[in-house]
């Protein structure tokens, strides 16, 4: 598990934000974008996208989630969730209920570190195991 430096925070929330120009978010307005760090280095982006039934929709962390899953990609160290009516940010945007079971699928809710961007350089770092206390994962299914 690599330290998270100001650096590497710096660059997730910038990549996360930088994908508020591509979310699709026509009914609510409110962008989110997140940027995914993969154990192995790798950077995996998303954004919102949502359509007119609303259920059928996309959060931007599952969204970047799915990219880096659909590449083989199973390990994972952080990621960075930034959002606001439309895209200006303007305080904390926490990762929704099912996109944090959806994290706890593929990260360890022990080490795993979420980073919610504020706007003007100020951010908070939880984990993944604060945001979602008692948690039912996998390895709760196992029978070995």
């Amino acid at each position: 598990m690599r330290e998270l430096t100001e650096q590497c925070i710096s660059d997730l929330l910038r990549r996360a934000e930088e994908m508020l120009e591509y979310s699709y978010s026509p009914y609510t307005r409110f962008r989110v974008g997140a940027a995914l760090l993969a154990a192995n280095g790798e950077v995996y982006t998303g954004c919102n996208i949502e359509n007119a039934a609303l259920a059928g929709g996309s959060c931007a962390e599952r969204t970047a989630l799915c990219k880096a899953v659909s590449e083989g990609v199973r390990s994972f160290e952080a990621i960075a969730v930034v959002g606001g009516n439309n895209g200006v940010l303007s305080g904390i945007c926490a990762p929704c209920g099912v996109c944090r079971q959806v994290l706890r699928e593929f990260c360890d809710p022990e080490t795993f570190r979420v980073i919610l961007g504020e706007g003007n350089g100020l951010y908070q770092v939880v984990l993944l195991k604060d945001l979602l206390p008692m948690s039912f994962g996998p390895d709760h299914l196992r029978t070995e």
